[in-house]
């Protein structure tokens, strides 16, 4: 299947099978194993500050700098340290909300297929 990035409209997308797109991850994040990154834009607003999509990646561990994200994991499990604070273990059904600037750590244990939507600043 192919979805093309709307605007304004009603739709739906079966997140388990939908086809993502390969989003390079900068090696400079890569603590340990050969994680790879693939998503989907399904939908962003007209000033570019919401993004609604469907983000992907393998086992391994990598560092991250957070977005204002609100997101529910659909397959996958990953540990998800927070520099200065919580430790959250994430599988199949969790919503996580990410505070926008915390910095973190993903151990990736298997593939962590996610929806999600961005409020960016």
């Amino acid at each position: 299947m192919t979805y093309k990035l709307r605007r304004m409209s009603t739709f739906a997308v079966h997140i388990a099978d939908a086809d993502l797109e390969p989003d390079p991850l900068d090696p400079a994040t890569i603590v340990s194993g050969s994680p790879e990154v693939s998503g989907k834009v399904l939908w962003e607003s007209a000033d570019g500050k919401q993004v609604r999509g469907i983000w992907q990646i393998t086992p391994g561990v990598v560092t991250d700098t957070e977005a204002n994200e609100l997101f529910v994991v659909i397959s996958g499990r990953a540990t998800m340290e927070i520099k200065g604070g919580d430790t959250i273990e994430l599988g199949p059904g969790d919503a996580c909300v990410l505070e926008e600037g915390a910095e973190s750590i993903w151990t990736v244990h298997e593939t962590l297929r996610k929806a999600y939507h961005i409020t960016l600043p």
